[in-house]
């Protein structure tokens, strides 16, 4: 069986390889063909999809899923339509392949500039939400890109019949079918080969749960763009104006709770805690927030529950928010690199200097000034659709949209120069 599985998966690298370079070159009209080609087949066929859905949602509760994984998995005629329009938001987007940048004369009079290019076949590694297939599959398209698809084993119907409807686009476009391939097993060994085909796969990108993304980057030989934590932090600089921290502690909290954007710890200065934190304990009580707190946050919050030292490393995605309070803007950096996840992080401040500091000495892929963290995505940062947040240091840093799916070369315009 283990045999059947590395053969299977041998020949779709192999076709995914063969197909990345005829998207590399494919024109961005044939690719916003197949784009809108999936979108009008996923609107037709829409009745299918939820019959199909339904098979993986009966199956997912007599296997015992809890409601909040059901909801996850569940399609509905306003979800697909949402799916549709996303693949049409992507044909939208400009293509940033091909893309010449920096071309200068060197003193030899040659020209060097770098080409935007597609980084070639993308591993895409999901759980749950089969609604990750269209717009995974989407941004690898546009980006000129071919994809192997491998969504979790509860949404095999669904993604099969999402799948369907892809390779209908991309047969509309004149675009290699192969260009996207969903691992239609569900065998679990069939992840196990994905990471390690080197030869045939470029990047790894894995989307779902902790334990999925702490395997897949300890097992990869591949390189994986990745986050693991959304361990979010506002600072409240006792120099902030009070009605902004208000508003942004606020809004990062419970704007929307399980999002690896959302605040998980408060930190805010001793000189304002005693007047901001009665006021935000009292909104965040409203909301049915859960609030921890330190030894000072207790004698300003009698009624808060103990944090513990595990709170400070714990994202929550619930209503429940840790508090610390510190002297200043040196324990906050102290705290945040010691206890955050290279994430995003936020300091509210009228103070020029200190708002430059924390830019400068957090070592996040966000950081903010006076600005909710619940900004931290593509859309809200002019990128368009992303495939997800990497914390990474090298290559994609930050929301990872169409720009993070390329890599650049360097590029050489000469007229028969040659190098004495």
């Amino acid at each position: 069986m283990q045999n059947d599985i590395q053969i299977y998966m041998l020949t779709v690298g192999e076709r995914a390889r063969e197909a990345s370079r005829a998207m590399s070159r494919a024109e961005t009209g044939a690719k916003n063909g197949a784009l809108l080609g999936i979108a009008d087949a996923l609107q037709d066929k829409t009745q299918a999809l939820l019959a199909d859905n339904r098979k993986d949602l009966e199956a997912g509760r007599q296997r015992g899923l809890d409601s909040a994984m059901l909801d996850r998995l569940e399609l509905t005629e306003k979800g697909i339509a949402a799916m549709a329009q996303g693949l049409r938001e992507v044909a939208a987007l400009p293509d940033p392949v091909g893309e010449i940048t920096d071309l200068s004369y060197r003193p030899s009079g040659i020209q060097v500039g770098r080409m935007r290019v597609p980084l070639g076949v993308i591993g895409i590694i999901y759980e749950s939400r089969p609604n990750v297939t269209a717009d995974a599959a989407a941004l690898c398209l546009k980006s000129g890109n071919a994809c192997i698809l491998r969504g979790g084993s509860e949404a095999i119907h669904s993604n099969k019949a999402i799948a369907d409807c892809i390779r209908e686009g991309l047969e509309q476009g004149g675009l290699p079918r192969d260009a996207v391939q969903l691992i239609e097993t569900t065998d679990r060994a069939a992840v196990g080969e994905l990471i390690r085909m080197e030869r045939h796969v470029d990047v790894i990108v894995p989307r779902g749960g902790k334990s999925l993304i702490e395997r897949i980057s300890e097992e990869s030989r591949i390189p994986v763009i990745k986050h693991l934590d959304g361990i979010c932090h506002v600072y409240i600089d006792d120099r902030c104006d009070f009605d902004k921290a208000i508003q942004v502690a606020l809004n990062a909290k419970t704007q929307r709770y399980g999002v690896c954007n959302a605040m998980e710890t408060l930190l805010i200065a001793a000189p304002v805690a005693p007047i901001l934190l009665p006021d935000l304990a009292h909104l965040y009580r409203e909301k049915g927030v859960e609030l921890r707190g330190c030894p000072r946050t207790l004698r300003i919050l009698p009624d808060c529950i103990p944090a513990t030292e595990e709170d400070w490393g714990t994202e929550y995605l619930a209503p429940i928010l840790s508090i610390r309070v510190v002297e200043g803007l040196d324990e906050a950096l102290d705290h945040i690199n010691r206890h955050g996840s290279q994430h995003t992080d936020a300091i509210v401040t009228e103070d020029y200097t200190r708002a430059r500091r924390f830019l400068r000495e957090v070592d996040s892929s966000s950081v903010m000034v006076n600005a909710s963290t619940r900004f931290a995505d593509g859309y809200e940062y002019g990128l368009g659709a992303e495939i997800g947040i990497s914390t990474n240091k090298l290559h994609a840093r930050g929301p990872v949209g169409l720009e993070g799916l390329t890599t650049r070369k360097f590029i050489v315009l000469g007229d028969g120069h040659i190098r004495t």
